[in-house]
């Protein structure tokens, strides 16, 4: 899990180069008059057509019969699995997966779920652990469930699942009866990095969400997807826990610019995290994990600086950037350039005397 720091330390500057996350983005002026122009209605009875336009247009994206938006990513996890399980059932997920390190315990505290962590490199579970992780019948074991996958995996560096693995722990799935759920927080990288449409990429999970406050910089929303009846169940825990958004649309509309101007560009950030692994690599003493998308994770214990005192080293110039485990993490994303990279690079050579 990702913790920002209480406060920033005494007498650090305003951010300047904001590599802490892509939830950090802005909405950029275009996307402002969007919003300010948008159509509006009461979204509790599907009356607002702004809404609707990007429901509709996101259950095309994903290959999916119906949509819903929401205000997170988060929630819609959480209203998915409780649409998907009953209490005392048992959901399969990678052990760094976000629905385990940082929800708060929601599935435990509301849907009564046990989570099953399995081990795999970089965020990825493969089929042989998988199927390892399958339990007997009888009354001592939990019900298993349903299978939940990251895509792109966090923790894991940004990875971008490859589809034949998908595909493989899919069918493993499908075998053993559970329904397949996808946290698709930065699933259009996944979508840009690796080639494959989003609809391909999703055809086998019943369930898939998109959040639009990461990379595609819209300051609020995500869209949960699946079929009709899933979607109709989905819209009563919605209602359960805190109900509609009433006149969403000016909130939609910044998802549907992102949709129109803000997902090609994706590839810039990846281009921008290769930069800055490249450069990070080239300072002695720092190990990098080579990403795959817009996440650059890395370890500075070998320069003889610890993570925390780099971090609070870097914000006293202007720079902030995210621990991770003891482990550093610098994401890319539409407010951040290629001269700010180097800018970076040169902060970071500075603070360890390289």
């Amino acid at each position: 899990m990702v913790h920002a720091p209480a406060r920033p330390p005494a007498g650090a500057p305003p951010v300047r180069i904001n590599l802490y996350s892509d939830t950090q983005t802005l909405p950029t002026a275009a996307m402002k008059q969007a919003m300010m122009a948008a159509e509006l209605g009461d979204e509790q009875y599907g009356d607002d057509p702004t809404v609707n336009a990007l429901c509709d247009r996101m259950a095309a994206l994903l290959g999916k019969p119906a949509a819903m938006f929401l205000p997170s990513g988060t929630m819609c996890n959480v209203i998915a699995i409780l649409t998907h399980c009953r209490p005392g059932e048992e959901v399969l997920a990678h052990e760094s997966a976000h629905i385990l390190t940082s929800e708060g315990g929601t599935h435990a505290a509301l849907a009564g779920v046990q989570i099953n962590p399995l081990r795999g490199a970089r965020g990825m579970f493969d089929a042989a652990t998988l199927r390892a992780a399958i339990r007997g019948g009888g009354r001592y074991a939990p019900p298993q469930r349903l299978l939940e996958v990251e895509q792109t995996a966090n923790i894991g560096g940004g990875a971008v699942w490859p589809q034949a693995r998908l595909d493989e722990v899919v069918a493993i799935a499908r075998e053993q009866g559970w329904s397949t759920h996808m946290d698709g927080a930065r699933l259009m990288n996944a979508v840009v990095a690796s080639g494959i449409p989003a609809a391909e990429m999703v055809a086998g999970f019943d369930s898939v969400w998109l959040d639009f406050t990461k990379g595609l910089g819209a300051p609020l929303g995500a869209v949960l997807a699946g079929s009709e009846d899933f979607i109709g169940q989905a819209w009563r825990w919605k209602q359960r826990l805190g109900g509609s958004m009433r006149q969403a649309g000016i909130c939609a509309a910044a998802c549907i610019h992102a949709l129109d101007h803000h997902v090609d560009r994706l590839a810039e950030d990846h281009a921008h995290a290769r930069t800055l692994a490249r450069g990070l690599r080239q300072i002695e003493g720092i190990v990098v994990e080579e990403p795959d998308t817009n996440l650059v994770f890395f370890d500075v214990s070998g320069t003889g600086q610890d993570a925390a005192g780099l971090q609070r080293a870097l914000r006293l110039r202007g720079i902030h950037l995210s621990l991770l485990g003891g482990r550093m993490r610098a994401c890319t994303h539409l407010g951040v350039t290629a001269p700010m990279i180097e800018e970076a690079l040169d902060a970071i050579r500075a603070v360890l005397g390289r």
